[in-house]
Formats: structure tokens, sequence, C-alpha cells
């Protein structure tokens, strides 16, 4: 089976769905051929290690366990590593949603994989990735996040605020002093509303910058392995910065 961009056209009711909910879920990408390949790349990059990998491409988002293994690893821009990642028929596809979600404008933003290891694979905490970005400017940006296996409630697959996204970027705060991870400073409390999105290997959730989510610790015996490609169109410079004090100095906006 191929699934090409032309394959993907997205229906009236999925783009006001996305425009009114800040998310949207494709059941395939890409084809399973492609995504064992994938998957069979992305391991060989995660068995390397940090030292493989320049200063801020391999971050540790959560926390080393008390045995000192890694709970939320994540890669930087992969392609810079496994060349063979650039010219994969899923970002060509990715990128077709996106010109429908964005307009023409619309470009590749870079690449970022996290894994999340058997049984003690840590939750991605509720944020915005907008609050990572430079508060000199306004972002609209989306990101395709495509599971190499099932992703489920049990092994950490996406949950969203629907409608999140129509509000500005709200307080944050680093997981810990010596993580690479935020989350947001109130909690998501239980009366609020959040769809959780399951998906079979090589669908994908597609989320707005502003989208809060969140996905659950690994508590399978696999690996939740997340690939997961950025796209935006130009950002607009703000006469005054937003304020973002949860940032850390060395990111650099």
């Amino acid at each position: 089976m191929n699934i090409s961009a032309t394959d993907l056209r997205l229906s009236e009711e999925q783009l006001a769905a996305f425009h009114r909910d800040g998310f949207l879920h494709l059941p395939a990408l890409t084809t399973p051929e492609e995504v064992a390949s994938l998957r069979t790349v992305y391991d060989q990059l995660f068995a390397r290690g940090s030292a493989a990998f320049a200063d801020g491409d391999h971050l540790e988002l959560g926390k080393v366990d008390e045995s000192g293994q890694e709970t939320l690893p994540q890669i930087l821009n992969p392609e810079k590593y496994a060349p063979e990642l650039v010219d994969i028929q899923a970002r060509v596809n990715a990128l077709a949603v996106a010109r429908q979600l964005l307009g023409d404008e619309a470009m590749p933003a870079g690449d970022h994989a996290i894994s999340k290891p058997p049984a003690h694979g840590a939750p991605t905490p509720w944020h915005q990735d907008e609050a990572y970005w430079s508060p000199a400017y306004d972002h609209t940006a989306i990101s395709v996040w495509m599971p190499l296996q099932e992703a489920t409630m049990q092994n950490g697959c996406m949950q969203f605020v629907p409608g999140s996204h129509r509000s500005g970027v709200v307080p944050h705060e680093l997981v810990d002093p010596d993580a690479h991870a935020l989350q947001v400073a109130d909690p998501i409390t239980d009366d609020v509303e959040r769809v959780a999105v399951p998906l079979p290997a090589g669908g994908c959730t597609i989320h707005h910058c502003r989208t809060l989510h969140y996905a659950g610790a690994n508590t399978s015996d696999g690996t939740r392995r997340a690939y997961i490609m950025g796209f935006l169109i130009p950002a607009t410079p703000r006469d005054r910065p937003h304020h973002y004090p949860w940032q850390r100095p060395e990111w650099g906006n």
C-alpha cells in the first residue's frame, strides 16, 4: 500500500475540527513498510548514547532514575545523524497536511524524537510547545506526532485540552531544576476536558503550538517511540516581547 500526499486531503469537517479544537488525528501518515524502517533507524539512534550527539541535541526531559537510566530521552534534529530520515514519505505527507492547515507558506521546522523506555518511561507533562520558543515573536506552528508502534493509554498516547490553542501561552515552570522539560504552573484539574488519542503505528496527531497536551507514562513492556515533525509559517515580531521567566538561559531565545 502506498500513501501519497494526494491521499491526505483533509475534509472541510477535519479542517473545521482542527481550528476549533487545536488538534486532529489521522489513522495513517505513511506505510507500514516505512514505519518498520523508521523504527529500526530510531532504535539505532537511541542506542548510540548522548556522547554521539552535538551539545543540546540529546536531552533528558525528565529525570534519570535510581538505576541511572533515562526516563524521557529526546533527540533533536535526528535527521542530522541519520540522513535516511531526510527524504521519508511521512515528511512529504506531513508537509502536505501542514499546508492545508497553515497555508502555502508552511515550511519544515525540524524534527525530534522522544522515547519512553519500557515500564519506566516518564510522563510528558502538560505543556504548550510555544512556551519553549522565543518570546520576541508570536508563533504559528504545528507538530505532527507519529508513533512507530501502537500508541495506547498504557504506553503514553497523546492527550489534548480542546480549544486551549485559542488562548495565549499560560505560565509554565521547569519540571525539575536539572530537567529540560516544562510543565504548566497550574495543574490541569479533573474538571478540565481532555481527549486521549490512541493511534495505530504510523498514524499521527497534529496539534497547534498553543494546544495544551500531555502523554502519560509508559507502563507497558515495550518502548514507546514517537517521531515528531514540526511545521511553521514565519513568526511575527512583537513590539514588546512576551514574559517567559521559566525558560532556561542556555535556550538562547
